[in-house]
């Protein structure tokens, strides 16, 4: 599915809001394999409870080594077309590119630099639940793009829980965007800043991301960041 994006549409989006959707990524069946998961002790390399580190109210984990077949192949399939627009912006911010054109080879560049521990989560909340607004960095190697896939469904599944980015700009007000993710649709978003339009050429603009209060029932997410963890 992720080939067949308007990947062009994305890019645009993505230089407007900082934030866009890639359609559909997952079919409803392998929402719910996916989210079947969480339960299974083995799959996970660690469980954090947002509350207790002031994170918000949920609970997320990550998985371990091996990842599962489907998010190790989504993560490989998003990466070509992510390269491109991150190295789009690393050109206008004037930044040298660190990426290079093989997910596999990013990833062994990551381990040499101590960052070993994957970073792909599950996310689970109930009514209450929310995600303080943050960045996802694990260490010095950080890729610029992200990507959350909806394993719920808004309106039927939960109420509330809508994904949130909030874009600071310098000598300007902060400035949030909202989007309600569908079952398997996958939302890419920066990781943490982006380029903007300044008086001077590109400037980078920061942005943090988190998920207002869930009204009602349960939203679960997939979360793939493609640089690892130290």
């Amino acid at each position: 599915m992720i080939d067949h994006v308007d990947w062009k549409s994305v890019s645009a989006e993505l230089d407007e809001l900082g934030v866009a959707s890639a359609g559909s990524a997952l079919t409803p069946e392998q929402c719910r394999a996916l989210a079947d998961l969480y339960d299974d002790d083995s799959r996970f390399r660690s469980t954090i409870d947002m509350a207790r580190h002031r994170f918000g109210e949920g609970e997320y984990r990550y998985f371990d080594h091996p990842l599962p077949d489907l998010v190790a192949e989504l993560r490989a399939a998003f990466w070509p077309h992510l390269l491109l627009i991150a190295r789009d912006w690393a050109e206008r911010l004037g930044r040298p590119e660190a990426w290079p054109d093989s997910f596999d080879d990013w990833l062994e560049q990551c381990h040499r630099a101590g960052q070993t521990r994957p970073t792909p989560l599950l996310l689970r909340y109930a009514p209450g639940g929310w995600n303080a607004l943050h960045r996802d960095l694990y260490g010095d190697l950080v890729f610029p793009l992200q990507v959350v896939v909806g394993l719920d469904e808004p309106g039927t599944d939960y109420t509330g829980g809508e994904f949130l980015v909030v874009e600071n700009r310098m000598r300007a007000q902060s400035r949030a965007t909202t989007a309600l993710i569908r079952q398997g649709e996958a939302v890419v978003f920066t990781t943490r800043d982006r380029p903007v339009r300044s008086s001077r050429g590109w400037s980078a603009a920061s942005l943090r991301h988190g998920v207002s209060v869930l009204r009602s029932g349960r939203r679960r997410t997939l979360g793939l960041i493609f640089h690892d963890a130290a």
